[in-house]
């Protein structure tokens, strides 16, 4: 629906699309269903996707993350790192800037590949 029905009538419009398509944390078989249909758009560069960002906010830290962190890591690649824009949310103990950060820094990503997603800007920032 996300794609065949919202993407085409905001074709112009920069949607973000947050907690890699989960409601935060990894550990649902739902959300890495979501990310799939995502990961096969960008594979078919499917015009819809041109605008489209995921925020990592959540995916690490919350849940059962660190058994799926290779395939956390995995789909950020498939979806192309630089649609990737680091955040955090929910600034309760534990879940502080600074906690968030360390424990996305777990993944099993490269430091070239953590540059990235961390120097990625919202075109709606710029």
């Amino acid at each position: 629906m996300f794609l065949g029905e919202l993407l085409p009538v905001a074709p112009d419009i920069t949607v973000q699309i947050a907690h890699l398509a989960g409601a935060g944390g990894y550990d649902e078989v739902a959300t890495d269903d979501a990310v799939g249909v995502f990961v096969d758009a960008v594979k078919r560069r499917d015009p819809r996707m041109t605008r489209v960002y995921f925020d990592a906010s959540g995916v690490a830290g919350l849940g059962n993350w660190q058994e799926r962190a290779a395939l956390i890591a995995q789909r950020m690649r498939e979806l192309g790192l630089g649609r990737i824009l680091y955040g955090s949310d929910a600034p309760v103990p534990g879940n502080l800037p600074v906690d968030v950060l360390a424990k996305f820094r777990q993944l099993p990503l490269s430091k070239a590949e953590f540059q990235t997603i961390e120097s990625n800007v919202a075109p709606y920032l710029k």
